[in-house]
Parts: C-alpha cells; structure tokens; sequence
C-alpha cells in the first residue's frame, strides 16, 4: 500500500444534536476533518457526490476550502456523477481548482450512484440519454471532460480575432491533471475500459457482479483486468488504482463503542441495487494485529496502491481523526504506508 486517505459520504442531518450535524455544520467539520489528516500525513481526502439527498453534492467550494487550508494532502472526489455536469464547465473548474492546489487535486468521476431522484439529471437540463440509467450521456459527457482536461482544442477561434483555422482549449489549463483522473468501476468490463481511456482506477465501494467470490476477489479480478488492458493499450505510465474499505481501529473503550454496530456488516452482503445483482464489501472492525492480518489477505486491498477508509463523518472531526491516527500509527506501517511529508505522488512503480 503506498498511500491511504479518507472517503466522505458526507452525510448530514437537521441540526438536532451531537451526530446530526445540518448542511452547513457538515461541510465545515470536512474542512477541520481534512485538515488534520494532513497534519497527521494522511494522503488523501476525497468526498462523494450526491443529488437531491442529505449528502454533499457540489464538489468544488468543499475542496476549493480544503486545498487552500492545506498543504500536502490530496484533494480529491469518489465520484463525480457525469450525468449531472456540463463537461467543459467541470474541465474549467478542475483546471482552476489544481492550480489552486499546486498539483493536488485528484477527481473521481463515474456514471454515478444509484440515486434518490428519477432520471434526476434531466431536472438539471441533461435530456436525451436512451439508458435508464444514463450511462451513455455520462460516458459522452466524459470523453469531452477528458479531452478538455488534457488541453485539446475544443472550439473554433474567432478569425478576426486569432487568424483563419484557430482553435482554443479550455482555460485555465493544469498540465498534470489528466494523470490524476479517476473512473469509478463497479465491474470488470468498465474497469477495462478506463484502462483503454488511459485514466486511473477507483474500484467502487460495490460491485455490479454477484459470483459467489468474496467482495475483495472480485475487486481483485476486476483489478487484474485493468491492468492487463492498460498493458494492452500500451500507456507510457504507470496507472493508479484505489479501493475503498471501512476499518475500525479498537484501541480503546470509546473506538469500541463505535465500532461496536459494525458487526452485522463483518461478512459481504449481496443485493439489489439500481436493479442490479451486486456484492457489498464488509466492514473491518478490531484491534491492530487483528486489522493487519485481515488486510493483507485482503487480496484487493493487496492488489491496489491506495485504500481510502470510508468515515463515519457525522460523528465529527474528533472521532475521524482519531480513527484516521489509530489506523495510521498502528495498521498502516504493517501494510507498507509510511506518513506523507511530501506531498501526493501522480504515479507508483507497482
């Protein structure tokens, strides 16, 4: 494991009380939440990105806040769902948004979750997909982010302005920031292609496949496959590729207590989701020792360069950090980690 970081859902409540944080109260403890895992040497702080729900949605402010409160940490998402942007706005953002951050930011983009709304995209003006689930406008919608990302001319420049046959790129433009793209796959078949689309892999939270194979052996798999197509198309880099686990540290009373309802999720559980057969990975929880031996026959885990912990973020800066320390002090050396003092890499010899 050569770096780990924290996923946010980003949850949020009404306000009611300690754990029920609003909106605003939310947002706020992500910023304090970020910030003291990059004083701890946490590698990365990502968010997912949700509509019409109690969730964080709009990604940019939140990390704009971070990458300018920070120093070292990578700033990033899990996923942005394509479905709900205007791809060349998104490109200018990002562009921006990594200059900003000298190089830290990392975006996360996919078709999206299973959402709360129906076809909620089309509320935002995004009509015309012939999938019910809006696959083929994000995959459009992405190859243009991408193109846009790496700098490719994307309009026709005024002739009276710029001469006969000009055409522009999408301005601000950061150099290194298509290395630091991410697809979001929850099956083999995607996996392998973003591996012709020469971005990195972010294996999802659940796979669309139900084989009778353990969570993390069908990440595996699916991680095996990427990097095979990568080979195949011949990418002068070296891809990165995540996955993401909820892990309890339990090194007291108080981390017992928390962890303690995560039991009824320590086996993978199979369901039905956006009317798909899909596998659920199940939850670490226990002390050290306990942690170090699991996660290395994590054969996922194993196989990735980068773990993103998934946060219970609503229980507050206080708790995450203090999981995000446990496990960076006393799980991750074993599995490899060492604290990041210099800032986040854009490629692994792996």
């Amino acid at each position: 494991m050569k770096s780990f970081g924290f996923l946010s859902f980003g949850h949020y409540g009404r306000g009611t009380g300690p754990y029920d944080p609003d909106a605003g109260r939310a947002l706020r403890e992500a910023i304090e939440i970020a910030q003291g895992a990059d004083e701890i040497g946490v590698n990365g702080a990502y968010f997912r990105v949700h509509h019409f729900a109690r969730q964080a949605a709009s990604p940019m402010p939140l990390l704009s806040a971070i990458a300018a409160t920070t120093s070292r940490i990578e700033v990033g998402t899990g996923v942005i769902d394509m479905r709900y942007e205007n791809p060349l706005y998104l490109a200018e953002e990002a562009g921006a948004l990594d200059l900003i951050a000298e190089d830290r930011i990392a975006l996360g983009v996919s078709r999206g979750s299973p959402e709360p709304a129906v076809r909620g995209y089309e509320a935002f003006g995004y009509t015309g997909s012939q999938d019910p689930r809006g696959s083929d406008i994000a995959r459009e919608k992405f190859d243009t982010f991408l193109s846009a990302v790496r700098g490719e001319r994307m309009v026709d420049a005024d002739p009276s302005q710029f001469g006969p046959g000009q055409r522009l790129r999408i301005e601000p433009h950061s150099p290194g920031l298509a290395d630091r793209i991410w697809w979001g796959s929850g099956t083999a078949s995607t996996a392998e292609w973003a591996a012709r689309a020469g971005v990195n892999l972010m294996s999802s939270t659940l796979v669309t496949e139900a084989t009778g194979e353990a969570f993390a052996d069908i990440q595996a798999h699916q991680i095996a496959a990427y990097r095979k197509a990568w080979k195949d198309a011949g990418h002068a880099r070296t891809p990165r590729v995540s996955v993401s686990r909820s892990v309890f540290p339990v090194l007291s009373e108080e981390d017992l207590w928390f962890a303690a309802p995560m039991g009824d999720q320590a086996q993978d559980q199979i369901g039905i989701i956006d009317g798909l057969t899909s596998t659920f990975g199940k939850t670490y929880a226990g002390n050290p020792d306990q942690l170090i031996a699991e996660l290395k026959a994590d054969a996922a885990v194993q196989a990735a360069d980068t773990l993103m912990l998934t946060i219970p973020s609503q229980l507050g800066p206080e708790i995450n950090l203090r999981l995000l320390q446990n496990f960076a002090e006393h799980v991750a050396p074993a599995l490899g980690w060492e604290p990041n003092t210099e800032g986040p890499t854009t490629g692994y010899d792996v």
